[in-house]
């Protein structure tokens, strides 16, 4: 298994964001993996949320458990205290770690918060404007330090709705030609993969006043590319 992350000695003004933690080291999404960042250079730590069948909220990306897990439940369709019951794969593969378990939306940004560290929670349920309003509670008092990420632009609008000048990312995995303009309008920023930008596209983000997120970029020569276009911020599982 990785003891470290790889340093990238020269950002420039670019920041970075631990994937769901430092997921090049730790199970994603757990207390392990946002801790694992905390202690590190980042400046933000990205997690995501699901709504479970019982109305509470769990940090998984997967919609279902799969993939990190031996035991396959959909988030949507498992209780709380049936996804929280789990012991997940460490990084080599075995469930031997008992703490290592599914976190909340709640742990994850008192983690954040403790190491001063920015929450970037993706938002991936299809989401009721109640249900966001119980999602910014959870970050009521640190909401300065909170950036919203999602597919749905459905969900950053009720973000806003709620709280109008509220950091927003939209995630995009290609680019279109009217996202500066939509983007603008609406006072949000891009989240979008990296392999979709170009250093003309950055700019032309930049000349709308719009911040460019990229992900999820594990390769030092492609981060430095990025970073030299002037990039804001660089998501990566294992990049500091």
């Amino acid at each position: 298994m990785r003891k470290d992350t790889i340093k990238i000695p020269e950002k420039g003004k670019t920041l970075m964001v631990a994937h769901r933690g430092v997921s090049g080291l730790e199970c994603e999404n757990t207390a392990a993996a946002f801790i694992a960042a905390g202690n590190r250079t980042h400046f933000g730590v990205e997690t995501d949320i699901w709504r479970t069948i019982d109305r509470q909220f769990m940090c998984n990306h997967d919609g279902r458990t799969g993939r990190i897990c031996d035991v396959d439940l959909v988030i949507e369709k498992s209780t709380f205290a049936q996804l929280r019951a789990l012991t997940l794969r460490d990084t080599d593969g075995k469930s031997d770690r008992a703490e290592i378990r599914l976190a909340t939306p709640a742990e994850y940004r008192k983690i954040c918060e403790k190491y001063g560290k920015h929450c970037v929670p993706e938002l991936k349920s299809n989401f009721t404007e109640d249900e966001i309003r119980q999602i910014l509670a959870i970050f009521d008092g640190y909401l300065e330090n909170t950036t919203f990420i999602a597919f749905n632009i459905a969900n950053l609008d009720l973000v806003r709705n709620v709280k109008p000048d509220q950091k927003c990312q939209f995630l995009a995995g290609s680019w279109n030609d009217d996202y500066p303009q939509m983007l603008a309008e609406r006072r949000m920023d891009l989240d979008i993969a990296w392999t979709a930008l170009t250093e003309e596209r950055v700019k032309a983000c930049h000349d709308r006043g719009i911040e460019v997120n990229c992900w999820t970029v594990d390769d030092p020569e492609k981060a430095a590319m990025l970073i030299s276009w002037g990039v804001d911020y660089i998501t990566s599982n294992i990049l500091e």
